[in-house]
């Protein structure tokens, strides 16, 4: 079957229920990708935010939600749900939070969105089956909308998550 590549741009969140689907997303430095899928439908989809909480800048939250972990993670849930999928069934995995030179010393953009992330999942019920976090080399991250299967490339090596 030939693979069509569907683009998540940064501050962006797209589902799908195409098995021919592969979600992808450039240079996770300190943002973070969130990839949820639900095993029983095959039904997938991908976030792609920066910014760990929408109350840091309420205008452009309601500009751009998916820029930030909370209103992001909104929207890609109830899009997913939409589709029919069983929030309970759905595996998280996640990729990014590296420790980017991009801000002022002491931000720590990427932990800050890593912690962001993991008190959302908690708060809905969800745990994260797989991560790649941290260090300081942008990832991409690739979904196979067919089987769940997550691949992270990072530094020229290739690994699945």
């Amino acid at each position: 079957m030939l693979k069509t590549r569907t683009i998540v741009h940064v501050s962006d969140a797209k589902v799908s229920n195409d098995p021919a689907d592969v979600l992808t997303t450039y240079s996770l430095g300190s943002c973070i990708g969130v990839c949820l899928y639900d095993t029983g439908t095959h039904i997938g989809g991908m976030l792609h935010y920066q910014l760990p909480n929408s109350n840091m800048d309420p205008e452009r939250a309601k500009e751009k939600p998916c820029m930030f972990a909370d209103t992001g993670m909104k929207i890609l849930v109830d899009k997913l749900v939409s589709m029919g999928v069983n929030k309970k069934r759905m595996q998280v995995k996640i990729a990014g939070g590296a420790a980017m030179d991009t801000g002022p010393k002491g931000f720590d953009i990427g932990k800050r969105n890593h912690l962001a992330i993991r008190k959302i999942l908690w708060k809905n019920g969800m745990f994260i089956d797989a991560e790649d976090i941290g260090g300081d080399s942008p990832r991409n991250m690739y979904m196979n909308v067919a089987n769940g299967a997550v691949t992270i490339r990072s530094d020229g090596l290739e690994k699945g998550l």
